[in-house]
């Protein structure tokens, strides 16, 4: 049976109050449409989850969405503080887990292979050790070191936008690789977002692209420009002017409900969110195609 279905649907099905959220994407395909969307529905006291929180997070916090994040780094990239997300933070309005990179990803890659634990050497992130009590030591069994080990990550619904996938989520990737993968595997529900819906055939000539099987994928919907501001890798660029314009907008807790109004509330679908973008963005973002060389898989 195929899995596709309308965003708003998926959302409405698999996103409940209360739930542990992981946004996956690192630098690109980072799921904005979704998080729009659970916006919209006003879904309410989730703990997001994410590596580089970015823009969506500043949004989704200050739409009233979250109780509690679990990040590694908080900012707006490039640019400065979520000024959102941090005023929450100061206030006491919000609960927070900080991480590294490496340990929210070892989180997510425990809670993959269905570990109570995953170890890293104790360069990881000593300083975190101290406020965070999710960081423990153990005595390495082999050669009675100790070891820094953190607690598996299972998020109830993980978010992945992708390049292209078939009906039934068997889903492709290219460029950055960030923790898509370990955080479809570790959460027990996945929706998919996909800027191609492609045949079958297309997915089986290319299998090593292939990083989410869709065994795992309960929801494919097809989101072109899902991850707007950010990029996808072939698609179109990362919108960097806006990442400018998101300080000047989230300097006030009023600024930044009235771009929601006007861009989330105001727009039925991310349709009409991109749109609302106006063609000059729409041109400005536009990508010159670069194709790889062609391999040979070989027929036997």
């Amino acid at each position: 049976m195929s899995k596709l279905c309308e965003l708003k649907d998926a959302v409405a099905s698999h996103v409940h109050d209360g739930d542990v959220i992981y946004a996956a994407g690192f630098t690109h395909l980072i799921p904005f449409a979704v998080g729009h969307e659970i916006i919209r529905q006003g879904r309410r006291d989730l703990t997001l989850a994410r590596a580089t929180p970015d823009l969506l997070y500043d949004q989704m916090v200050a739409a009233g969405c979250a109780r509690k994040i679990i990040f590694s780094y908080l900012g707006n990239p490039g640019v400065g503080s979520l000024r959102i997300v941090r005023e929450a933070i100061e206030k006491g309005e919000l609960e927070w887990e900080e991480y590294s990179h490496y340990s929210m990803i070892t989180r997510l890659t425990a809670g993959a292979a269905g570990l109570p634990f995953m170890p890293m050497n104790l360069t990881a992130a000593p300083d975190l050790e101290k406020v965070n009590p999710n960081f423990r030591r153990v005595s390495d069994p082999f050669s009675g070191k100790e070891v820094m080990v953190v607690p598996p990550l299972n998020p109830d619904v993980a978010v992945v936008h992708v390049q292209r996938a078939d009906k039934d989520g068997n889903a492709q990737i290219w460029g950055i690789l960030g923790e898509q993968k370990e955080a479809a595997f570790a959460a027990k529900k996945v929706i998919l977002t996909v800027e191609e819906i492609v045949d079958e055939a297309i997915i089986r000539s290319d299998p090593n692209r292939t990083l989410i099987p869709g065994l795992i994928v309960d929801a494919v919907c097809h989101v072109p420009y899902c991850a707007h501001p950010s990029y996808t890798q072939g698609y179109y660029d990362r919108d960097n002017e806006f990442y400018l314009q998101w300080d000047e907008v989230s300097k006030t807790r009023e600024g930044v409900l009235e771009w929601l109004d006007a861009h989330v509330y105001q727009a039925k679908d991310h349709t009409e969110y991109w749109q609302k973008l106006g063609e000059a963005t729409h041109q400005r973002l536009k990508v010159k195609e670069k194709f790889s060389t062609l391999i040979n898989y070989g027929e036997f």
